[in-house]
């Protein structure tokens, strides 16, 4: 899932060398996703819309692995 997450952000984003996820374990695994603060609009997006698609691809892709993660986009 981190890969993924990485590839979904390093392609919106101007500066993808900024770009980390670091995974925290858990029972559900959130993965922090962090971006230049320039960038941080653009993953964001108007309303959330980028946000929140982000997190529905990451949770489908997760689901069909029988694992349960969550999206967290960090300053």
């Amino acid at each position: 899932m981190k890969e993924l997450l990485l590839y979904l952000a390093k392609n919106l984003v101007e500066h993808p060398d900024d770009v980390t996820v670091t995974e925290v374990p858990g029972e559900t695994t959130v993965l922090e996703l962090r971006v230049a603060p320039e960038d941080m609009g653009k993953v964001i997006g108007r309303q959330g819309r980028i946000a929140k698609e982000i997190r529905t691809i990451v949770k489908s892709v997760a689901q069909r692995n029988g694992q349960k993660v969550s999206v967290e986009i960090v300053d």
